[in-house]
């Protein structure tokens, strides 16, 4: 298969990365804090839980280099008991976006990426949070959650997110390092 070509303002670049998807069981030894293993880990992801939800205070400041940056502000939101058989609390959230801090940590190795998407309950419940690739150390997870209906419930430690933990394996190739004119060798053979 020939490699896929990159074109940048320096020249192509002929790049080569191979992500495998790691199993549940493999991806849950690189996330800490998680709640209930025989719920939270999958086939091939594990879900992220609700720790704490702020509201946004109301305006942040984002500039080109960085002097005049204010991140939004924060308002934590206290949650509160719907019925009194729950043992759990809830969050009424109105039709805005939230902050959102999740139960478990990350640690990846280095060669080690991780996808964090909504889960498929809190989009039919009609709240999402952008999908993210994250690397390294990540605590806390954040998560920047939208509600775009008149109210969503949730519950403490309620399943929000997804992680999906890929290895990357990765060669760069520059076109610079090639001969000059010489075409990128196919490993498909020639038909005669």
């Amino acid at each position: 298969m020939a490699a896929p070509i990159v074109w940048t303002a320096l020249g192509r670049l002929f790049i080569v990365a191979v992500m495998q998807l790691l199993a549940g069981k493999d991806a849950a030894d690189h996330i800490a804090g998680i709640i209930h293993p025989k719920y939270q880990v999958h086939g091939f992801s594990v879900h992220l839980t609700v720790r704490k939800i702020w509201a946004i205070d109301p305006a942040g400041k984002l500039d080109f280099g960085g002097g005049e940056y204010v991140p939004a502000g924060r308002v934590e939101l206290a949650p509160r008991q719907l019925r009194p058989e729950d043992n759990y609390l809830w969050w009424e959230l109105d039709r805005e976006s939230y902050f959102v801090e999740c139960n478990e940590t990350i640690s990846l190795a280095s060669d080690q990426i991780a996808l964090i998407e909504p889960e498929d309950r809190l989009l039919r419940a009609g709240g999402w949070h952008v999908p993210l690739f994250v690397r390294g150390h990540v605590d806390p997870v954040e998560l920047l959650l939208t509600v775009g209906i008149l109210q969503l419930r949730v519950k403490e430690n309620a399943r929000i997110a997804r992680v999906r933990l890929f290895r990357i394996d990765q060669e760069l190739k520059s076109s610079r390092t090639r001969r000059k004119g010489a075409a990128p060798k196919s490993s498909r053979s020639k038909r005669k």
